[in-house]
């Protein structure tokens, strides 16, 4: 295990579904002694400073901001593209008069292999989701090179690459395939987990730690039991389903309510909040997940992952991107319901909540995921594997 001071840099997307996956390894190789740079744009400086990181900016033009998102993959895709092409020549002013001793990426930060292969140094990828198997091209890949755009995006994406001095030049391969990962998930949730490849994959569950500077969150005297409602960061402009969830958890006798709306909706676009709800544009949602005995989720992976983390029965929600697949997945593991949004009336949500919490099963199962997933050794595991890729 090498302990000597070495550069690290992590390059990342503003996104803070992807900022905050990762930070907790930032925070503890900074611990350890370690200078670590993280390229990011602006947006994203307050958890990264907070972590002790030094932030090199760079200007990101993936639509953070007001989360406006394609809804189309190929599209999608494309904005990743065309932001990797833009935040490239940006990477290499910051980097190539001081590389980095190793290069740590988020998946969507494309450049940041191309840079590092450029430099002939080593990377390796942080992953906030789950990873491809041993047959995903041909079973989820092929379909998604079939698609409407998906012939001009891979030829424009495979000229990029023929001209950044990127050593990997297939698209699928560059994209899909790292050299080597760490994926900051739980090994449950991971689709076909046995057919990945462990020499490249390290699973490590999610990488948490104390989160002192988000905030803390108390239960209230007197609430017996606590239900944290959140839909994340991004899929938040839910006035109709928020009035729901009042309606469905409001008065509700022995239920302390935790309402996270995001902050595209206004508190008064909901009506009356009964006395058992606090309402809030946003939570620290490990904080409260610690003392929660249910979770209203739209099943993203960090929710999900907490959810497991701290044993916590969920309701998935589903909203987006990959989010119906975890929130298969954690019906699956026995510790969640599932209700569509267009389905998520008031009676089928408080239905959902008297039989997952009613239901010594779903206890046990979440009690014994909360065990495995902490034994995948999280925070300090991943470190010491950064530390052995820089021995």
């Amino acid at each position: 295990m090498s302990r000597r001071r070495a550069h690290v840099a992590m390059v990342g997307i503003p996104a803070i579904s992807h900022v905050l996956p990762s930070i907790e390894v930032i925070r503890e190789l900074v611990a350890r002694g370690h200078r670590v740079t993280c390229a990011n744009d602006p947006a994203a400086a307050g958890p990264i400073t907070a972590a002790g990181a030094e932030l090199l900016p760079y200007d990101s033009s993936l639509p953070v901001a007001d989360n406006d998102w394609p809804e189309d993959p190929v599209a999608a895709m494309g904005v990743f593209l065309d932001d990797a092409i833009r935040a490239l020549p940006q990477l290499h002013a910051l980097y190539d008069d001081d590389p980095a001793d190793l290069y740590l990426y988020d998946i969507g930060a494309y450049a940041a292999r191309a840079l590092a292969e450029a430099q002939g140094r080593p990377l390796l990828q942080l992953s906030p989701t789950f990873v491809a198997w041993d047959g995903y091209e041909e079973e989820v890949g092929a379909q998604l090179w079939r698609l409407p755009g998906a012939e001009a995006f891979r030829a424009k994406a495979a000229a990029w690459l023929a001209g950044c001095g990127a050593v990997t030049t297939d698209v699928g391969d560059f994209l899909g395939r790292p050299p080597r990962a760490l994926a900051l998930i739980p090994r449950a949730m991971q689709p076909n987990a046995d057919r990945v490849d462990t020499d490249v994959v390290t699973f490590t569950g999610p990488c948490l730690g104390p989160r002192t500077d988000q905030g803390t969150w108390t239960r209230p005297a007197g609430a017996e039991k606590v239900l944290l409602v959140s839909l994340g960061s991004a899929a938040t402009r839910q006035p109709e389903f928020y009035r729901r969830c009042l309606a469905a958890y409001g008065d509700l006798p022995d239920w302390h309510v935790v309402l996270q709306i995001g902050k595209y909706v206004d508190p008064a676009e909901l009506g009356r909040i009964p006395s058992n709800v606090e309402v809030h544009s946003w939570v620290p949602q490990l904080a409260v997940l610690e003392q929660a005995d249910a979770f209203v989720t739209h099943a993203g992976m960090g929710g999900s992952s907490e959810g497991l983390f701290t044993g916590t029965p969920m309701i998935a929600v589903p909203q987006a991107s990959e989010q119906p697949l975890n929130a298969d997945r954690l019906v699956e593991l026995g510790v969640a319901r599932r209700i569509d949004t267009a389905d998520a009336t008031p009676g089928a949500l408080r239905t959902a909540l008297a039989e997952l919490t009613g239901d010594p099963q779903v206890a046990r199962r979440s009690a014994l995921l909360r065990e495995q997933v902490r034994a995948e050794g999280g925070t300090a595991r991943a470190a010491d594997l950064v530390e052995e890729m820089l021995g």
